[in-house]
């Protein structure tokens, strides 16, 4: 007799992310003592988008269970830059989250940049972002140090490696060669970083938004160093869908659904919007599928936070 795992067919496993996030907890459990303090971590919430109230509520209970000190601070759009800046400028602060959209164009690429690089914890600074797309893993020339990567996208990186889609005979660096990965979204703060560390690991992504289509990739045998963009004139999820091992959902809204006829035969399917980008159906055809993956993100922010505090001398 067939079996079903949390009512998905036999041929599905659904994972939480609660589940993946156990082993990196322990991690943080145990870096915890070797700050000598309890780290503040202070939450700026300038919208009224309920994914981002959500997503706080969720990181102060993660933090009060964890031994981490959290402080939501809610204020008006246009009060959030000199905020930041006194939360710099306090002692007290370890680390900084902002929760976006906060104006939902270039002026938030901006206000990332404000947060001093010491307390960023999200890992949206421009050493950060600059190391990231150079596919620069450490911060100094003897390796001691690694640079920080943004927390959702690293979520989504630790989930596949939970899920053995990393392939840990290969080198590291390369262990997603031979991959090919469709992620849906290329917003500056997930959906781009995150499609330039998988290719950047060694995997053929494809990266879909509204203005279409683009390949990220290292070129064939993954002999370049850091991964190359290309336009794929006229594509669309009907081409790259069918291609794809894994398939990774970020569009807010829940009129968007990827059309689980598209997904190949036995794709990790992962969802990272507030929102189900996947069709109800998605089980009958995925082998594995994380329908969300908030609580892991919100972990590896306590983590990043460890590894900022790390690099301080107490």
């Amino acid at each position: 007799m067939s079996t079903q795992i949390n009512g998905a067919p036999a041929s599905c496993k659904v994972v939480l992310a609660a589940t993946v996030a156990k082993d990196l907890l322990v991690e943080v459990s145990q870096g915890l003592p070797k700050v000598h303090r309890t780290p503040l971590l202070v939450g700026f919430l300038a919208n009224k988008d309920p994914a981002a109230r959500k997503y706080a509520e969720w990181t102060e209970r993660t933090c009060q269970e964890n031994g981490f000190k959290f402080e939501l601070r809610e204020i008006g759009r246009e009060h959030l830059e000199t905020s930041i800046i006194l939360a710099n400028e306090d002692d007290a602060v370890d680390g900084i989250i902002v929760y976006y959209p906060i104006f939902g164009n270039r002026q938030d690429q901006y206000l990332q940049q404000v947060t001093d690089d010491s307390k960023d914890v999200e890992g949206l600074s421009h050493r950060s972002i600059f190391k990231l797309y150079h596919n620069e893993r450490f911060l100094d020339r003897d390796m001691t140090q690694k640079s920080l990567l943004p927390c959702t996208p690293l979520a989504v990186l630790k989930i596949l490696d939970f899920l053995r889609v990393y392939n840990s005979i290969l080198p590291y660096g390369n262990r997603l060669f031979g991959r090919s990965i469709t992620v849906i979204n290329r917003s500056e703060t997930v959906g781009r970083p995150l499609a330039a560390l998988l290719a950047n690991d060694g995997a053929c992504v494809y990266s879909v938004d509204v203005t279409g289509v683009q390949q990220f990739t290292r070129g064939a045998g993954i002999k370049k160093n850091r991964h190359e963009v290309i336009e794929k004139e006229g594509w669309g999820l009907a081409d790259c869908l069918p291609l794809s091992d894994v398939v990774v959902g970020g569009v807010p809204g829940e009129r968007f659904k990827i059309p689980t006829a598209l997904l190949r035969e036995g794709a990790v399917c992962i969802n990272f919007s507030a929102d189900k980008n996947f069709e109800t159906n998605v089980k009958e055809k995925a082998s594995i599928y994380v329908p969300a993956i908030g609580k892991m993100t919100i972990v590896v922010l306590l983590r990043n936070l460890l590894v900022r505090l790390s690099f301080r001398s107490f």
